[in-house]
């Protein structure tokens, strides 16, 4: 219960602030849309199977990740050796929170690193397996997040089925938009995303 309850807040963060960018760069989600009609069936239908091989929306999911990660600090560890990071020498036995958020924002790894720029992700192997340390959205080693598939899969179906199937009608301009965040279990929105959905897209 647990495990479901932590990955359908995250995913359902990580939907939300997708969809806030793709609003803010409707040539971004006419991309998307064009990208996801690719995979569509005559009967309108977007399949889950097939959604995880489509590189632009994927690539819109990891830079929101990045630039909106769910959950800025990873789980805490605990140092099994004293070990030296940088100038500092750190004791065995302490308590590490490692700031995700700062990582994915760092300009020493990122080009523009506040600009929401999904093509930053094509054409290279970046991913979420906490690998690449610049970016670890579930962590990494022994302690990261077990929901990868669970989130990778529904997160981009939402995102995949509110491009394709709507247009959406803000009740302000896109300049008015208020981008901040709060934290509190996880990081959110401070002001709730609120878009009136228009049936539309290619199918429709």
């Amino acid at each position: 219960m647990e495990l479901f309850l932590a990955g359908t807040e995250t995913s359902s963060n990580t939907t939300e602030w997708a969809m806030t960018e793709l609003l803010l760069n409707p040539h971004m989600f006419t991309r998307v849309r064009e990208e996801v009609s690719t995979v569509v069936g005559k009967d309108g239908k977007i399949q889950e199977a097939k959604i995880l091989d489509l590189p632009y929306l994927q690539a819109v999911i990891k830079e929101t990740m990045r630039l909106h990660l769910a959950v800025p600090l990873l789980v805490p560890h605990k140092t099994e050796t004293q070990v030296k990071i940088g100038e500092y020498m750190v004791p065995k036995n302490t308590q590490i929170l490692v700031n995700a958020w700062a990582m994915a924002r760092d300009p020493r790894y990122w080009e523009s690193p506040t600009v929401f720029k999904p093509e930053r992700f094509l054409g290279n192997e970046i991913d979420y397996r906490g690998q690449h340390f610049e970016f670890i959205p579930f962590g990494s080693g022994r302690r990261m997040c077990p929901g990868i598939p669970l989130a990778q899969r529904v997160v981009s179906l939402l995102v995949a089925s509110f491009v394709y199937h709507f247009d959406w009608k803000l009740p302000y301009a896109r300049e008015e938009m208020d981008m901040n965040d709060i934290f509190g279990l996880t990081l959110i929105r401070a002001t709730p995303l609120v878009a009136t959905p228009i049936p539309a897209g290619p199918a429709n």
